[in-house]
């Protein structure tokens, strides 16, 4: 396992982060455990949750992650030996049963917010607390085009105020952005350096073979800042791994349960992803894996998060750390992009 350093910090994180979205709803208590305890055994180090998990967010679920987090740590004892994220939602996305719908990144709701989480998780710290998207209105969750709208939110300085005096607390140690554009990230890195608040180590928004926009703007500003990539959705919810192919809806896999996801599902990327899912097929590689590799390979990326259903799918998603894309597989790559670029952003 490759071992990346984190933003300006002194910690190292394992490339590949242990994503969690399913635990709570598709999987088990004692799965989500075990599937913790497997990516140790393998070298990983970082684990990736939010308050708002399992996905998609309901109130008779929510917090249900955090919760099998937590069971894990009160039953191992190995929470020092994690690096642990988790994020506070923001407004929108229809989400009414978290503090009553009316999402903030004010003080009030940080904290509320943050002690929620450290109890469900049972520690007293968070590593990287991550916004999980921006409270202003602006494009991302697949929104390419910005376009204006003058509403109400938080100011930054307050929002970065907040976070520092939980830094000060001991219920924090770093911060994270998630779902953020290069104007915010660069502004609140600009406010952190002006004043003396936390500045971010991350920022976790969507990057895959299906949607590569991260590299227009976001890329420069990860390299350049320190604030890497943690890259989700890197198998475009499983499209790429070749098993939604022609159309086919396998028995409990994500897309075929809940019919609100359809960001990876629009005519033009279930036809990228066949020519990638041949692609991989014609050099014996497994699809999945090259398509985890392709992300883990981004100079640009800290760590790229996995998650899994089953011990199977984890074990070969961990098994994509061992895998380099030969020039003839990474042109081919590019060939695809080029005639059918980000068709799922």
């Amino acid at each position: 396992m490759d071992y990346r350093q984190l933003g300006r910090t002194d910690i190292k994180v394992s490339s590949l982060c242990l994503g969690t979205m399913t635990w709570g709803q598709q999987n088990t208590a004692s799965e989500g455990i075990a599937q913790i305890e497997r990516a140790k055994a393998y070298g990983i180090n970082i684990i990736d949750t939010a308050e708002m998990y399992p996905v998609p967010p309901r109130p008779e679920t929510y917090g249900k992650t955090e919760e099998v987090i937590g069971e894990y740590f009160q039953k191992n004892g190995d929470r020092a030996d994690w690096v642990l994220a988790s994020k506070i939602a923001g407004p929108g996305n229809g989400i009414a049963h978290i503090r009553d719908g009316n999402l903030k990144h004010n003080r009030a709701h940080i904290v509320a917010a943050l002690d929620a989480s450290l109890k469900r998780l049972k520690t007293d710290w968070i590593d990287v607390y991550q916004l999980h998207w921006p409270e202003r209105p602006t494009n991302f969750f697949g929104q390419l085009g910005y376009r204006h709208n003058e509403t109400d939110f938080t100011p930054l300085e307050e929002v970065l105020e907040a976070l520092d005096e939980q830094v000060k607390a001991g219920k924090i140690r770093y911060i994270g952005l998630s779902n953020e554009t290069p104007w915010g990230t660069m502004k609140l890195l600009q406010l952190a350096e002006q004043h003396g608040w936390p500045r971010a180590v991350s920022i976790q928004n969507p990057y895959s073979l299906l949607n590569r926009t991260f590299e227009v703007g976001l890329a420069e500003v990860a390299i350049r800042e320190q604030c890497g990539l943690l890259a989700y959705s890197p198998l475009a919810f499983g499209m790429l791994s070749g098993k939604y192919a022609n159309g086919a809806r396998p028995d409990n896999a994500r897309i075929t349960l809940f019919s609100r996801f359809t960001r990876y599902t629009n005519p033009e990327s279930e036809a990228a992803c066949q020519r990638y899912v041949d692609l991989a097929h014609e050099h014996g590689l497994d699809p999945a894996q090259m398509a985890l590799a392709f992300v883990t390979a981004q100079p640009f990326v800290t760590s790229n998060i996995i998650g899994a259903t089953s011990l199977e799918q984890l074990e070969s998603n961990l098994k994509s750390s061992e895998l380099t894309l030969s020039e003839e597989v990474l042109t081919a790559i590019e060939a695809i992009h080029r005639c059918q670029p980000n068709p799922a952003p």
